[in-house]
Parts: structure tokens; sequence; C-alpha cells
């Protein structure tokens, strides 16, 4: 047990743990929209559920990052909530109901969706501390949702979708096992204050990142909710589906690579202007595909997309958020990349697939990545003249 303790076994752990969180992450993204669409909910309704969760997410994003900075106790945070997700999951096994499924879709991205702000934070005390770069962690992740994007694809497949909601259990408990071994990243000796918290996020500059963060991730979300259906619907396979998240996952690591060696030349704004610019190039060109294997080869663009931006966004919220309250700043990172964002792709994207077709989802999804792109570019330049 002592070797899960030094600094090889911990890095172990997190590079498990951000594996396995990965797999859970696409069954949530790729498999759960095909389980509901195979039990009989319409476009509309699954958007629907798909933003009660992140709805929800606002305030469990919030509550997560400002326990584990007020407690200094991170790593129980996650262990709760890898239990939390538990619980839902078993819950929502026997479960065929809309009603119902909506409930529980919605305490279940309670505890799921500040996993991700929460790993990302004591991966980057982590980092510190075991000598390591943030990237070569995280790529751990990347690789979990590639391999499992496939694997995945080809067993539900073979067995159908009643197997998503099992697999899913499966995978949250391995990661319970392993966040229970994780060590205390998170000594500070300083103490949590909410009014300084404010003061950091209230700043011009902080509120200008924020409020692009959301029109970014509204592209983002309208990819990962509305991409798997458009697919089954010009006939793709499940295993079809699951490559193009194997595309997807694959092509970001070669891209965190690069980016934990030279990214640091780059100034983050015009780097996350560029990315914002690829979300939309990305989003009209999925608006006007027709053909399954167009949409796989248009997912290899998450490494210039989401690969550049998530990895610069972070570095920029490094730069205005200090370190002890960096979980708060990821919660809130994490609140409008998910939640917000969620809330607005799966209501406003479900009501325009339902009522024109996935052609309009996607347009207006390049639209808001488009106005990122002016905005981050003023930013850059007003920040440049002070």
């Amino acid at each position: 047990m002592m070797r899960w303790l030094n600094g090889s076994g911990q890095l172990t752990v997190l590079r498990g743990l951000h594996f396995v969180n990965y797999a859970t992450m696409v069954l949530v993204v790729t498999y759960f929209p095909l389980y509901f669409y195979d039990i009989g909910f319409t476009k509309l309704q699954i958007g629907t559920i798909f933003s009660i969760g992140p709805l929800l997410s606002i305030f469990s994003n919030l509550l997560a990052g400002f326990a584990a900075d007020k407690t200094k106790a991170l790593r129980r945070v996650l262990n709760l909530i890898f239990l939390g997700q538990i619980l839902a999951l078993a819950l929502l096994l026997p479960q065929k109901e809309f009603g119902v499924i909506s409930v529980i879709m919605g305490i279940f991205y309670f505890f799921q969706t500040p996993v991700n702000s929460m790993m990302d934070s004591v991966t980057m005390l982590a980092a510190e501390k075991l000598n390591r770069s943030f990237s070569a962690i995280r790529m751990f992740g990347s690789l979990g949702y590639a391999i499992c994007a496939i694997l995945f694809g080809f067993l539900l497949k073979s067995t159908g979708s009643d197997l998503t909601i099992g697999i899913g259990l499966i995978t949250v408990c391995i990661s319970l096992i392993l966040s229970l071994a994780l060590g205390d990243f998170q000594k500070s000796s300083t103490p949590f204050r909410f009014v300084n918290l404010w003061n950091v996020l209230k700043r011009r500059e902080s509120l200008a990142f924020f409020s692009l963060v959301v029109l970014v991730s509204v592209s983002h979300r309208m990819n990962d909710g509305f991409l798997a259906v458009t697919m089954k619907d010009f006939g793709a396979s499940e295993s079809m589906i699951g490559a193009a998240s194997l595309a997807s996952s694959l092509s970001e690591i070669p891209m965190f690579f690069l980016l934990s060696k030279y990214g640091h030349r780059f100034k983050e704004l015009p780097l996350l202007a560029f990315a914002s610019l690829m979300y939309a190039v990305r989003m009209m060109l999925l608006s006007i595909s027709h053909e399954p294997i167009a949409f796989v080869c248009i997912q290899m663009m998450h490494s210039i997309t989401f690969g550049i931006y998530y990895i610069t966004a972070l570095r920029f919220l490094q730069i205005i958020v200090p370190d002890e309250y960096r979980s708060s700043g990821q919660a809130l990172f994490g609140m409008v990349w998910t939640g917000l964002a969620g809330l607005i792709a799966g209501t406003l994207g479900g009501w325009l697939y339902d009522a024109y077709d996935y052609s309009a989802v996607f347009r207006l999804g390049g639209a808001f990545a488009l106005t990122a792109v002016i905005g981050f570019m003023f930013v850059h330049f007003r920040r440049s003249r002070v």
C-alpha cells in the first residue's frame, strides 16, 4: 500500500484515474444519447435530458470547488463525487420512462460534471510536486477516451445498447477505487476567503474570459450532444460512431504533447482566438456533411480546436486566479464549459434539430465560435495596451 503514496505510485494512480474517468466520459457523450434514442426518445427529449443535468451542474461545480478550497480536502470531494455517480447509475439501470430518467440523469450530472474540473485541479497541483507537466498526465485521459470509444462501440454493436448503463457503473466503480489511493496535494497555509475569490472573479478581465468560454463551449457541446444522433440518422453503426470519437480523442494527444513543449512560446489569447476560429470551421463542415465517414474525418479537427483551446484556457486561468483558489477557479471554468454551455446547446440544439435539421444546429455552433474569435482578439489588443 505504501508504494501508492510515493511519487511513481501517485503518478500511476493519476494516469489511471484520468484513463478510466474518460472511459466514462465517452459513454456519457457518445453512447448515452444512442441508448436514449434506442429506447424511443425523440431528439427534443434527448436534448432536454442533456440540458437538465448541465443546469444542475452549475451549482454542483461551484459547490465542489468551494468545498475543496475551504476544507483543503480535494481528494475526499472526488471520492464523494464518484460515489454519487454510482448511486445514480444504479437507480437508472431499470428505468425506461422519460420523466424518471430525466430526474435520475439530473442527479447523475450533479455528481458527474464537477469531475473534470476537480481532476484538472488535483493534476495541476500534483504535476508541480511530482515535477511533471499537466499535459503529460492529462494525455492518459485522451488515451482512455480513444481506446474505450472504439472498444465500447464494438461491444455495444454486438450486444445492443442495453449494456450502456452497466458499463458506466463498472468504469465509475474503478474510478472510485483509484481516487481512494490519491495522495494529498492540496496542503496550503492560506485560508479560503470568499471575498478574496470574488474580488478576483469580478475583474473585467475575468468576466470577459468566462463569457467567451461560454460561447466556444456552446459550439463544443453541440458537437458532443448531436454528432452521434446525426450520424445515426445517416445510417452509421455504433462502431462507426465510436470511430468518430476515436478520431477526435487520438488527434488531441500529439497536440497536448506539443503544447507541453512549445506552448509557452505563444500568448494565450491569440491561441484561444485561433482555436475558436477552427471550431467555427469545424462546425460549418459538419453542417454540410452527409456521409458518416465525413463526420469521422472532421472529428480529427479536435486536435486544433479542443486540444489547443483546453490547455491554453487552463494556462490563462492560472494567470488570473491565484493558486489558493485554484479548485474554485477550475469549478467556475467547469460550470461555464459544461453547465451553462450544455444548457444552451441541449435546449436550443434539440429544438433546432426537431424544427429544422442537423445543419441548423451546427451552423449556430459555428456562429457562436466565430463571435468568440472576435472577443478574444479584442481582449488581447486591449490587454496589450495596458
